[in-house]
């Protein structure tokens, strides 16, 4: 099973699943799952070959979805979840595979079609990393800063460091093998969740095109949209509090 973490109790309130992408770990939404668990109980996980969940030499979104349900089967269901990005593809496939483990979704700047980019330059600039010279994070920033990758990237990939192990807490050859997974969708996939859902997207975004609410729509037919204004695709990140109100805002619909 993932690792997961939880945060509050289970009150009048379903709880929360948070799912993060591609390079993170459940530990990156420890302060809005933290601010979260005031009303109810939320659960971060590490999905398979990130953080301390198990490695696979997998990761396709049927087989992420499967894990997030085995989590939701064993802690109890149903539950709100929240997905980003990576994240996000398989909470749709969880949705979609299982509604019945589902009852709000949130879908963090990303559409279920396949993307045309990939992430291999952020697997290259972490193996230019000299694991074996580490002594605290600030080391492999300085290093992934030679390696070109933005300030705000350099934290948040340091986060999945094991400095005292000094490795990654990435599956990263699976990650590499299994990219074009990652930024895709599968082929053939129908069926429709008919639960609320609301993909939040990154003002500044173009992850969520309007050519692909048709695509979202034939899914997930009561789908709502909504953008946070000055946030990118990290949007959690670079406007914590106003995604923490928009996913509290949503949750408690009447």
């Amino acid at each position: 099973m993932l690792n997961y973490t939880e945060y509050g109790t289970t009150g009048d309130a379903p709880a929360l699943l948070i799912v993060h992408g591609l390079f993170g770990s459940g530990r990156n939404w420890g302060v809005i799952a933290k601010r979260m668990s005031d009303q109810r109980r939320v659960v971060t996980v590490d999905m398979r070959n990130h953080g301390d969940s198990p490695r696979a030499q997998t990761q396709s979104y049927p087989e992420m979805a499967a894990d997030l349900a085995e989590v939701i089967t064993h802690l109890g269901a149903p539950m709100d979840v929240c997905g980003h990005s990576m994240g996000g593809k398989a909470a749709m496939m969880l949705a979609l595979n299982h509604p019945e483990l589902v009852n709000r979704l949130v879908v963090a700047d990303i559409a279920p079609v396949a993307y045309g980019h990939s992430q291999q330059e952020f697997i290259n600039a972490m193996r230019t990393v000299d694991l074996g010279t580490l002594t605290r994070r600030s080391d492999a920033s300085d290093q992934l800063a030679a390696a070109g990758v933005e300030p705000a990237l350099q934290s948040f990939f340091t986060q999945s460091l094991d400095v005292p192990n000094r490795t990654w807490k990435l599956n990263l050859d699976v990650l590499e093998a299994e990219m074009s997974k990652i930024v895709g969708w599968p082929d053939g996939v129908d069926g429709q969740y008919e639960g609320e859902v609301l993909f939040l997207s990154g003002g500044n975004s173009t992850y969520v095109k309007p050519e692909d609410r048709p695509v979202i729509k034939a899914l997930f037919p009561q789908a709502r949209f909504a953008k946070l204004p000055g946030t990118g695709h990290w949007l959690h990140a670079e406007k914590p509090r106003d995604f923490e109100a928009s996913l509290r805002a949503f949750l408690t619909l009447g």
